[in-house]
This record gives structure tokens, sequence and C-alpha cells, in this order.
């Protein structure tokens, strides 16, 4: 089997390599503070006794199941603790393709490019459901795409790359079309603590045993380093997901759990505020600098991404490494997306040098 790198390493291997000075725009890695009880629970782990260095339970430590089970109304034993979301998903399309009711997942374009090579890698195939320009997607598009052959549908939201939030009606339209065709919504919702909109709609939120949840720290606690995130399924799909994650993983970081588990309890709702309000302040500085140099551009209404088209110079690898080279700045080339997104490109705001960024973009296609 053929499996296909991610495009993202081999851009951040072509900016790290340049002769000049790039600002890195790239990976979702937010550059601003995970919260205090985060590191303090790491510190406070340093000192514990030798025990507690050794395996924990392979589905997660009691305590985090428990404290995340109580903040998203489920019971603990349907949540699994994974080495960030992106196991959490493997998992979840793993188990949506073994209940042999289908071996297609319908994906949306533009699409988070790592959901295409786990199909590949878990035997299924991909059909792919066009979002609008806004980045929502129409749920009489998917269930035109639906059928006896479909075993997942996996969206995430708020959405990378496009920023998009789906409201309540999608969601709740999205687990209908589930239920309707014996498929599993899988929606990832890792950048939940990113809403910008005040619209964003947990798939937890309409009752049922056809959707599995999806989530971690990694963008919230603004630690993708820490690899701690978590799957909710139906209590009649979690037993063989323990099982796969066992055998693959073994179990997840116990400091890492550990800490998480005291932010969690400690966390103000003030640090995701803050958060938010910075990531505000850059959206209307990048999209200003895009506005100036003529760009068209998304606003994004979640996550932390901003797509742009600037004429003439469509979203290729070629255009990306021209753009490190000539502007010293790394986006993503928007073929990594999809087709519907080829002719744009993808900017992290997760820099503290955004403004300087939006001045090089803007010079550069003045």
């Amino acid at each position: 089997m053929d499996y296909e790198t991610p495009l993202f390493f081999h851009v951040m291997e072509y900016a790290d390599a340049a002769d000049r000075d790039v600002v890195d725009m790239v990976s979702g890695n937010p550059d601003w503070e995970p919260p205090e009880a985060l590191r303090d629970g790491l510190r406070e782990y340093a000192d514990f006794e030798p025990d507690r260095f050794q395996y924990p339970a392979s589905e997660g430590l009691p305590e985090l199941r428990a404290e995340i089970a109580a903040r998203r109304g489920v019971d603990a034993d349907q949540i699994v603790v994974t080495n960030g979301a992106g196991e959490a998903n493997y998992l979840a399309m793993a188990r949506a393709l073994e209940r042999d009711a289908g071996d297609e997942i319908l994906l949306t374009d533009p699409v988070y490019s790592y959901y295409p090579g786990k199909t590949t890698m878990l035997g299924g195939t991909q059909r792919y459901v066009a979002t609008d320009d806004d980045g929502q997607l129409d749920p009489a598009a998917v269930r035109a795409a639906a059928s006896e052959d479909t075993a997942a549908i996996v969206v995430n939201t708020p959405n990378n790359p496009t920023g998009a939030v789906y409201p309540e009606s999608t969601m709740a339209a999205l687990v209908d079309i589930a239920e309707e065709n014996d498929a599993i919504l899988i929606s990832d919702e890792v950048y939940d603590h990113y809403d910008l909109s005040g619209q964003f709609a947990s798939a937890l939120e309409t009752e049922s045993a056809h959707r599995i949840v999806t989530n971690a720290v990694s963008k919230s606690m603004a630690v993708t380093g820490l690899r701690v995130g978590y799957a909710i399924f139906p209590p009649e799909l979690v037993e063989d997901a323990r099982s796969r994650h066992m055998l693959v993983n073994v179990a997840t970081t116990r400091p890492g759990q550990y800490a998480a588990l005291k932010a969690f309890r400690e966390t103000e709702p003030e640090y995701y505020e803050r958060n938010r309000d910075l990531l505000r302040e850059r959206v209307d500085t990048f999209t200003d600098a895009l506005e100036a140099a003529g760009a068209e551009y998304t606003t994004p209404r979640g996550s932390f991404y901003v797509m742009a088209r600037f004429d003439g110079y469509p979203g290729t690898l070629a255009n990306v490494e021209r753009l490190i080279d000539e502007a010293g700045v790394a986006g993503m080339p928007g073929e990594a997306f999809g087709d519907s997104r080829a002719d744009w490109l993808r900017f992290a705001l997760v820099t503290p040098r955004v403004e300087e960024a939006a001045e090089r973009l803007a010079a550069y296609f003045d």
C-alpha cells in the first residue's frame, strides 16, 4: 500500500532550509501560554513515586475520563483517552469501517488533509462533498452523496482550513443522515474553544448511536506536543476501539493525562476567552493586510486559519516555495486540502509575527 506523506512536512522542511528569515504560518501550533495549572501538574508529577511512571489504564486515567464525561454529559465508559485527536479520529474511522456497513468515507472539500490518508490506510474509499464559499456544509448535499456504501461522514467544526463553524441545525441533520444510511457521523471538535461566532454546536447535543465525537487538549490548551486527546463512542462501539487503542499504543502518556486533568479542573474560562480575543485581533490584522493587497480571503468564524487567493497566483506547492524564498512567509498550498480551494493558500495565525507576515505579503503582491 502506498501512503501519502502530508505536504505539511515538506513545506516545513523547505521553510527551515530557506536561506532567509521566514515567518512560519504553516503549522497549527499555538504560540500562547498553556494554562498555568497544566505546567504545575507536570512539575508535581516529576516528584511522584516510580510506580506513577508505569503504564496507566489503557483507556485512560479513570479520573480524567470521569472529568471529561462530566463536562460532555456522557458515561465515562464511552471514553477512550488517545494520543491526541489524530489517534481519536483514526479509532473512530476504524470502528466505522469495521461495522461492515459500507467502505466509503464522506469527506468535505476542502478537507483536513489527514482524513483522506487515514481512509486509505484503513482500506476505505473517499467521496467528497463540496462546501460553499464560506466553508458551510449543506446537509442536502451530504444526503445526496450518502448511500448504503457510506460507512462514515467525517466533519471538523470549527473547521480547518476554512474557519467555518457548523450550527446546531447542520449537526443535527448530519446525525440524521448517518442514521438513515446506517453510517457513523465522526465530529472532530478539536477547535471547539476557538469558536469566534457563538454558533458552535457539538454533535453530542443530538443523542444518537450513530455519532462519535473526537477532541484533544492540543489546541485548546496550546500543548500540541502533550498528545492527550479523546474519543466518545456509542456504548456498542467502544469495546473494540479500546482493543485497537491498546494494540496500537498500549496507553497514552500518564504524566500528560495528569497535567491535563489538573488543567481541566483549575483553568478558569477567562484563559480561553483571552486566547479568543488574541485570535480576533490577529484575524483583523491579517485580513486588513490581505484587503490592502487586493486578495480574496476567508474570515474565520472559528479555529485559527485564513485562506487567501491572490490573482494569478494559484495555491500550488511551487508557489508556496516561491513565497518562502521571495516574501519570507510560509503558508500551505490550497491543493493540500482538496480540489475546491486549489487556487488558494492557507495561513495559520499562531505566530506573534502575524502583522509582519501580513506586511510582507502586502508588499509582495503590490
